[in-house]
């Protein structure tokens, strides 16, 4: 199969992630890949394989106008078509709302099966309303729309017709895990969080509800690993709390598991998701969690008290109650933990991929023939 994958950039992010691991599991499975981004392939910030044709159109222009923006698009169309045309992919797999509008546009009437993929909740996610116009009008010409959860399947189905919407949550891999328990006599613990640095993380949230309860817990100390606009107001907000000295706000990491493990307690504090990433690996290295149950992924992922704990979303109050009482008990941290590590089974990447290799089958009408390998 001549598949080809297109999303704006491999930049750090949750959707850049899954698409570089769908791109490199397809590449090992003998499809010809080709992966387009919008954005110069210096911005690539996850690996290739060697065997995935790369196109980067450079072309992710920050435009000053309308007349500018609409210069830019229409190039990116131009450029895009081309591609189509050169490369006759039996299927084209777009990423994120405004590419997959671009995409959609770009292949009218070349009789391609497309197929696009929401990476976040759009019910909790505006557009601009011309761009949420244009969602409407040109999604239902894909061959399939993919989501995340349930929740935002059934926004989908008001878009498109049912039987093109697909439900497939993200994938995790197995982590090499340290033998035993955490080590609960240690002199400091670390509750740990992850993502990029904007309101939607909820970062500020978690700051309010840390320090709620890190005054009973003087050897407790708060890690969030990320970039982004917010850096600069929750270091202020937390001088505000008091807890500035209890605070370390680290860098962007690439690979995050070796952070994970030394951590004892993770919490999600976002006030809306798409399929967390984050929360994903957490769980896989065997680590306790906690989440707001916001809006589309944790509720999908934890099994309220078997495997993390979920609380009321942006409830501030009950988010420090379960941080104190996790805090003070090292064998449910334990035994959440150990539970935890079942998410490297429910969520696979050989499952996802079998997922999506069901959609990319169904979308070009062909015979699903056996997979050469599985991740």
């Amino acid at each position: 199969m001549r598949l080809m994958f297109v999303i704006s950039s491999l930049s750090t992010g949750g959707a850049e992630r899954v698409a570089s691991i769908l791109v490199n599991a397809w590449a090992a499975a003998g499809y010809e890949v080709t992966l387009i981004t919008i954005a110069s392939a210096k911005s690539d910030f996850y690996a290739i394989d060697s065997g995935v044709k790369r196109i980067a159109l450079d072309l992710a222009i920050v435009s000053q106008n309308w007349v500018e923006s609409l210069q830019h698009n229409f190039k990116r169309l131009e450029c895009l078509r081309e591609a189509f045309r050169s490369c006759q992919p039996d299927v084209v797999v777009s990423f994120l709302d405004k590419t997959n509008i671009l995409v959609l546009l770009a292949s009218f009437g070349l009789k391609i099966p497309i197929v696009v993929s929401e990476r976040i909740d759009p019910r909790e996610y505006p557009l601009e309303a011309l761009i949420s116009c244009l969602r409407r009008v040109t999604y239902p010409f894909a061959r399939a729309l993919v989501v995340q959860t349930e929740g935002v399947g059934r926004w989908a189905r008001q878009i498109i017709r049912g039987d093109y919407v697909h439900v497939i949550p993200n994938s995790v891999s197995p982590v090499h895990r340290r033998n035993g328990q955490r080590d609960a006599g240690k002199e400091d613990h670390t509750l740990i969080a992850i993502g990029r640095m904007q309101p939607q993380k909820g970062f500020d949230l978690l700051l309010r509800a840390f320090a709620l309860c890190s005054g009973k817990h003087p050897d407790w100390n708060l890690r969030i690993i990320g970039e982004g606009p917010e850096r600069q107001r929750l270091n202020v907000l937390a001088r505000e709390l008091g807890i500035g000295q209890r605070l370390t706000l680290d860098g962007i990491v690439k690979f995050p598991q070796e952070a994970l493990q030394a951590a004892d307690l993770f919490v999600l504090s976002s006030r809306f998701e798409g399929f967390p990433n984050a929360l994903l690996e957490a769980m896989a290295c065997g680590l306790a969690v906690i989440s707001f149950d916001c809006p589309s992924g944790p509720r999908e992922i934890i099994r309220n008290g078997i495997d993390g704990i979920l609380v009321p979303p942006g409830d501030v109050e009950a988010l420090a109650n379960e941080i104190d009482r996790l805090m003070e008990n090292a064998s449910e941290r334990d035994r959440l933990g150990a539970n935890a590590l079942e998410v490297t089974e429910r969520f696979s990447v050989a499952r996802i991929i079998a997922m999506w290799d069901e959609v990319l089958f169904k979308a070009t009408g062909r015979e699903r023939r056996p997979r050469q390998s599985a991740t």
